[in-house]
């Protein structure tokens, strides 16, 4: 009998909840985008947290989801610890069941133990649990009711002497309560000793934590004492990866059909048998799970980057290269581990399914850039692993800058070395860079929880850009919180607004809106005073919001033409909304045609002329999808209330953004241009309205002045200009065309005459009339001709010295560096030069020293073989 796949598990797990009243709830996008305290999702919690503080209110008080977390950076950062254990993955999912202020701890428990013995058949006699310390309530659910023996329940924690075991809080203050988690004995076979007890070491093979019963019942003050939470709440995770291996029967997170199919791809990729695999298990773990992470995260059109998301993706596409060249593989490979994790979690999370191709051009890209730096950096971080001391902070960070090397993982090469690694100093260094690149920055804010924490009514809808009596409720230092405001805050693509806050006493010019949870930031300079309750009037700069306005329709009028031009698959996957114009974002393989761009300009312009009515609407999600209206994912939508922009008879798009009344008002649609923006990526810009219409007047006076300079009418420059450059390309021809008397060296020959040292043939050779670019024309023939090599070659043209060193780039990659080479032997002739490890020219003034110079580079490059042959 096949045991029961995780995919199967995730489905019976919120089945089993909505039977029991719960709302099925879609896992929220991984970038945790209205959480200032977070970079990523990293609980299951986290997209309820507004819900379980009461901040938030939704149309369910029952919900039940599998959310998609990653733990990465932060207080949560379980990538050091991924691949060496069996629970620990970068990216893992989080079953969960929710109450907010209904159920609680005795529905709770009971509906776990039903859902685990009875739903999974999971032996019951193998089950234990925990409850707080004096939580009595729920000890008594589990031994008076679920009738769990008193040696299967165990008693832990005591907050006031710091003891926190079986007790959450969600911060310092706030919602917090008692923990019941549920463990399951794998058996006393794996036990290390007395104190091998359910909680009480998460190290402990013998027992796993198979679910954790949160009940959130007090508030905790700033002096750590509690009072009772008028709205009561359950929050519940049980990690899939866990479960599956329970009820799989396998001894590992990684032996369960989530990862096992990811492993097997990668031995028959690699041609290892299951010996090989059981061996290297601890770098197929990593490759396996970051392989996960990387395709969630592109997914959600994160790039890799050197800040931010994308850097945390570098990170783990870099350290995957790492492990599978410690595996033997030399080529690309994740496309295809990536591939299987995309078959295997494309059912339940579609948009992986949808962005196959985008995701898998994106990881080839990325690897391919890392393994050209890979091999130099690994044989730099040996070197200093060699020395045998710390590898210092200005190193490290030289690796991170030259190489491309996290610091994670130089700092794992070296552990495995037993080598350690200032940290500190690079993070200073680090902190240095950002610093110098950041240069003078205009007065900024930093987004906090107290602030997110407070909420502001959006009241510019259609396009209101005035408003009186709005009330302070927060002044910080370049930002203020009021509690209605007409200033759209940047969000769905579209910029923040600009203007003036006015009070009695100061005001505020606005430079910028930004969102921090519910709160609308204005951010600016402020000039006298404001303070918390002060009334204000809002002004918003009414030419930057309708020239937003204008160019966010106009963008949604651009997403529809472009997806009827050049089909469903051109969706949305970027965008930029601003006064000047816009920029469009969509996956696409190869430029946009020309003729495609003008026929997609001519659509949005007939639907300008049309005059459509433009109409903004609440409905609740799951009417907005039998509407048909696009939506895109990462954007935050609540299932109760989405607001959908219909252009009547042609677009429907969920949208919060600011918008025309009628397409008319857009006046005139020109895209000024389409280019790539990173591997299956594109990009058009373009313009409306004034903007468009000076845009069209720039280019017709500009094809009005090359007409004068040719002496040419406007409609036939294009030839003219065709016909002058047809007539440059032959006197370039001509002027680039060899003399009788040039003739190429002869690579066959120097191969000839060459010498064998360290596996290598090497040539030492000087040519009387060659000059630098001869000697660069016999390396490149050299390297077609022949395997491993090094050349070390001279020629004296019109008197004029030159210094050639090359060497097959395996040999580069070995530590054959043939820049230094040259640096060494360049003075000799009176000159300079440098540079790559397999190609570096010297150019001098004494030509009479030039066999000198050649002795001198071959004698360093025999000694470079001996050492490699030797290492």
């Amino acid at each position: 009998m096949q045991p029961m796949s995780a995919a199967e598990i995730r489905e019976r797990f919120q089945r089993f909840f909505e039977e029991r009243g719960h709302t099925r709830v879609p896992s929220a996008p991984i970038l945790a985008s209205d959480d200032p305290t977070l970079l990523f999702v990293n609980s299951g919690m986290a997209p309820f947290k507004r819900v379980l503080t009461g901040e938030e209110k939704r149309d369910y008080v029952r919900a039940v989801d599998s959310q998609l977390c990653l733990r990465v950076a932060g207080k949560h950062n379980d990538f050091e610890e991924v691949g060496r254990t069996p629970r620990h993955q970068t990216l893992f999912e989080m079953l969960g069941n929710w109450s907010f202020g209904d159920y609680f701890k005795r529905e709770a428990i009971h509906w776990h133990w039903q859902l685990l013995t009875e739903e999974f058949a999971i032996d019951a006699d193998r089950l234990a649990a925990t409850v707080y310390t004096d939580d009595n309530e729920a000890y008594a659910v589990w031994s008076d009711e679920i009738g769990l023996p008193a040696d299967r329940i165990v008693r832990w924690g005591n907050i006031s002497t710091g003891d926190e075991k079986n007790f959450w809080r969600m911060g310092d203050t706030g919602p917090c309560g008692p923990c019941s988690e549920i463990h399951y004995d794998r058996g006393a076979h794996l036990s290390e000793g007395p104190e091998c007890i359910p909680d009480h070491s998460e190290h402990c093979p013998r027992w796993l934590e198979v679910g954790n019963l949160v009940f959130m019942q007090f508030a905790r003050a700033a002096d750590g004492s509690l009072t009772p939470l008028p709205m009561q709440s359950v929050d519940t995770g049980t990690g899939l990866e866990r479960l599956a291996s329970v009820i799989q029967d396998v001894d590992s997170n990684y032996r369960t059909d989530l990862f096992v199919p990811i492993i097997d791809r990668l031995a028959q990729f690699i041609g290892h048998d299951p010996g090989t695999v059981a061996s290297e298990r601890f770098s197929y773990q990593v490759v396996a799970d970051h392989s996960r992470a990387m395709t969630f995260l592109l997914a959600e059109g994160v790039k890799p980057s050197n800040e931010g998301p994308g850097y945390v993706l570098r990170r783990i596409v870099r350290r995957a290269v790492r492990h599978g060249r410690l595996l033997g593989i030399r080529g690309p490979f994740l496309r295809e581990t990536s591939a299987v994790v995309i078959d295997l979690m494309g059912d339940a999370f579609p948009h992986v399914a949808e962005r196959r191709e985008d995701i898998l051009d994106a990881i080839g890209a990325e690897e391919e850039k890392f393994a050209r730096t890979l091999e130099a950096g690994s044989a730099r971080v040996d070197e200093l692993v060699a020395a045998g001391e710390a590898i210092s902070g200005a190193d490290a960070f030289r690796l991170h800058d030259t190489f491309g090397f996290p610091i994670d993982l130089t700092v794992e090469i070296a552990a495995e070395r037993g080598v350690a690694v200032d940290r500190a100093g690079f993070d200073a260094a680090m902190a240095e860079q950002r610093d110098r690149s950041r240069g003078a920055k205009r007065v900024g804010f930093t987004m906090n929880a107290e602030i997110a924490a407070m909420r502001s009514e959006f009241i510019g809808y259609p396009n209101e850009t005035s408003a009186d009596d709005l009330r302070v409720l927060a002044v910080v230092p370049g930002a203020v919180v009021l509690d209605r405001t007409p200033f759209y805050a940047e969000g769905g693509g579209q910029i923040g607004d600009r203007g003036e806050l006015i009070g009695v006493n100061g005001r505020l010019r606005v430079e910028d809106a930004q969102r921090a949870g519910d709160a609308i930031v204005h951010l600016g300079e402020l000039a006298g005073s404001l303070a918390v309750g002060d009334a204000v009037r809002a002004e918003v700069d009414e030419r930057r919001r309708w020239g937003a306005a204008r160019n966010h329709t106009g963008t949604h009028l651009l997403h529809r033409a472009l997806r009827d031009m050049l089909g469903e698959q051109a969706k949305q996957s970027g965008s930029w909304v601003g006064p000047e114009g816009l920029r469009f974002d969509f996956p696409a393989q190869a430029a946009t045609p020309r003729e495609a761009l003008r026929e997609v300009e001519r659509l949005v312009n007939a639907q300008i002329r049309r005059n459509a009515a433009v109409r903004p609407e609440m409905m609740k999600m799951e009417d907005a999808q039998a509407l048909g209206a696009d939506m895109f994912f990462g954007e935050k939508y609540l299932p109760e209330s989405v607001r959908v922009v219909q252009i009547d008879g042609y677009s429907k798009e969920l949208c919060g953004g600011t918008h025309v009344a009628a397409t008319g008002q857009i006046g005139q649609f020109v895209i000024t241009g389409e280019s790539s923006i990173g591997a299956g990526l594109r990009r058009i810009e373009a313009v409306t309205g004034e903007a468009a219409t000076e845009f069209v007047a720039d280019r017709m006076e500009a094809l009005r002045s090359t007409a004068g300079l040719l002496g040419e009418r406007e409609e036939n420059v294009p030839k003219r200009v065709e016909a002058l450059l047809a007539r440059l390309r032959e006197a370039e021809k001509a002027a680039k065309a060899p003399s009788a008397s040039t003739k190429r060296l002869d690579a066959a020959a120097a191969l000839h005459g060459a010498q064998d040292a360290g596996g290598a043939k090497v040539v030492i050779q000087t040519f009387a009339d060659a000059d630098a670019n001869a000697l660069r024309e016999l390396a490149d023939d050299l390297r077609g001709m022949t395997g491993r090599f090094v050349a070390v070659l001279g020629g004296a043209s019109d008197g004029k010295p030159s210094l050639l060193v090359a060497a097959s780039r395996d040999l580069a990659a070995e530590g054959f560096d043939s820049g230094s080479i040259v640096r060494d032997a360049a003075p000799i002739i009176g000159g300079g030069g440098g540079g790559r490890p397999d190609l570096a020219q010297a150019g001098g003034r004494d030509a009479s020293r030039l066999d000198e110079a050649l002795r001198e580079a071959g004698r360093l490059a025999l000694e470079a073989l001996k050492r490699i042959e030797s290492a």
